[in-house]
């Protein structure tokens, strides 16, 4: 098959691997029908790894449809449509049957496509793992847009607005508006907040983050512009989606005190400066972690069945796998106003 691999810092080649196979009594085959790059795919194209490796396929975000299962395969069946969640578990431990996968105690490699160790989707086709446990049957009523949001990046944000806190009448800040953040600025809203400010240095994101109804600001002017406009009290919940040092710091510096600030962006530094004299003062909650992505389904589904959250209005970008090099460095540049590019083998 055709597949996406990394190969180097900021390469990436459409080449051939090997056609994905049942490798256990547990495992399916998926046809690819779309899949998507993450921004923390970019931590990847960028060199950034868990595991000194190369050559393998990334991603982890797909829809598409099984075309084998093993024989332990209860569930689905050939032909089915599915999503396929970025967080992988086990799917017969205690943990995983209680939906949170990253708990797994099996030791199942957590994600799709870092290493390796367990091949991504941004290819003609892929292998589950327990296969009946980590691919959904495809929603009633939502779109393939929708879906692929639904793998990641929509769940994500949820996630992230969860764990903020974010209560009714409760004041946010988002920092970071990729397609994570602006869902995180909708999620908000969603959930009661009764002002959302979104932060980021890119005019055509800001711009879509005031459509949704924050207030959007630039990250130099944003601390003295909140503080202003909350007579000194700050954000009551935070939620930061870049990863990046000085955004984290930033959005220390905007939580008011015993906020919370949740951490969704990715940042693998081990020595990183952190402004932990505000965390003490400010008596802070701190949350961070990777999404369990189908724990989020019972929440989010609904609400994109209801029109309550529209997470297919970020798909700026529909390019073809054999495109995929072209589609990172674009991706990379946030060219032309792109947010969410998908790619269809």
């Amino acid at each position: 098959m055709k597949a996406l691999q990394y190969v180097a810092p900021r390469e990436i080649r459409y080449d051939d691997m090997a056609d994905p196979r049942i490798e256990d009594a547990r495992d399916i085959v998926v046809r690819i029908d779309r899949c998507g790059i993450c921004g923390s795919d970019l931590h990847i194209y960028h060199g950034d790894k868990l595991r000194d490796d190369a050559g393998f396929c990334i991603g982890h975000e797909a829809i598409g449809e099984v075309v084998e299962t093993g024989r332990a395969v209860t569930r689905l069946k050939a032909g089915d449509r599915v999503l396929v969640p970025a967080s992988v578990g086990c799917g017969a431990c205690v943990h995983c049957l209680a939906g949170n996968v990253l708990k797994c105690s099996n030791d199942v490699e957590y994600c799709y496509g870092l290493s390796s160790r367990l091949q991504g989707c941004q290819a003609e086709g892929m292998r589950v793992p327990a296969g009946d446990f980590n691919a959904v049957p495809m929603p009633e009523g939502i779109t393939p847009d929708q879906a692929i949001m639904l793998t990641d990046n929509l769940p994500t944000a949820w996630f992230g607005c969860r764990n903020a806190d974010i209560a009714p009448g409760g004041t946010v800040v988002v920092v970071g508006l990729g397609p994570i953040g602006l869902m995180a600025v909708e999620s908000a809203f969603v959930l009661g907040a009764a002002t959302v400010f979104a932060i980021d240095l890119v005019a055509e994101r800001r711009a879509v983050a005031t459509s949704l109804g924050a207030i959007a600001l630039e990250p130099q002017d944003a601390a003295d512009i909140i503080r202003d406009a909350t007579d000194g009290r700050m954000a009551d919940s935070v939620v930061e989606a870049v990863g990046l040092e000085k955004t984290i710091a930033l959005a220390v510096r905007v939580a008011g005190k015993q906020a919370t600030v949740s951490i969704i962006g990715v940042n693998m530094n081990r020595r990183m400066e952190f402004p932990m004299a505000r965390v003490f003062v400010n008596g802070l909650t701190l949350r961070s972690g990777m999404c369990p992505v189908a724990r989020q389904f019972g929440e989010l589904v609904p609400l994109i069945q209801q029109g309550r959250l529209r997470p297919e209005r970020y798909v700026t970008d529909v390019m073809p796998l054999s495109r995929g090099a072209e589609a990172y460095a674009k991706f990379d540049a946030r060219e032309g106003g792109t947010l969410k590019m998908i790619l269809v083998p």
